[in-house]
């Protein structure tokens, strides 16, 4: 029994550590990122490793920029993981409709190009140094957002509501 219980140990740590691991490898090279969802196992070897490959982000130089912006907004709001839906949205309720168009371009890139919303989520809190290819006036906002100088309550996304009453 009490070498069953240290296998269970050994194997949980294991797990984690590989978690962790694979949590911190960064998928961004240089200048240009990789786009693929990449489904880690905790083994070292990584014989298991698979790669899916995604489209590559494509810029809509005709994209009327009403369409633009609430393509970003909904974009902003269905994220792979709750940190970045509610951060996301919440910067995008307050500065999307005072973004200019090369604003608006380098948000487009910055939450479309990245295939991994982790990514995302390591630059605007600063744990990890952003690329230059994201780094701009955009991500300036959004790392100087993150840090919720005014201490404002984010515990979720915002409503819908006040997209009624900006149409009106």
């Amino acid at each position: 029994m009490h070498t069953q219980l240290k296998s269970i140990t050994a194997y949980r740590q294991q797990l984690v550590t590989g978690m962790c691991q694979a949590s911190w490898r960064p998928t961004v090279t240089g200048l240009v990122s990789s786009r693929g969802y990449r489904g880690d196992s905790p083994e070292d070897t990584r014989g298991d490793l698979i790669e899916i490959p995604l489209p590559p982000w494509e810029e809509k130089p005709d994209e009327p920029t009403n369409i633009k912006r609430r393509r970003l907004l909904y974009e902003s709001r269905k994220r792979g993981m709750l940190e970045n839906c509610i951060l996301l949205s919440l910067f995008a309720k307050r500065y999307l409709n005072t973004m200019s168009e090369n604003q608006l371009l380098q948000y487009d890139r910055l939450i479309n190009e990245p295939s991994n919303d982790w990514d995302i989520y390591y630059w605007a809190t600063e744990a990890q140094p952003t690329p230059d290819v994201y780094q701009g006036d955009v991500m300036d906002m959004l790392k100087e957002f993150t840090k919720n100088r005014n201490q404002e309550q984010r515990l979720d996304a915002p409503s819908l509501e006040y997209l009624e009453k900006e149409s009106q």
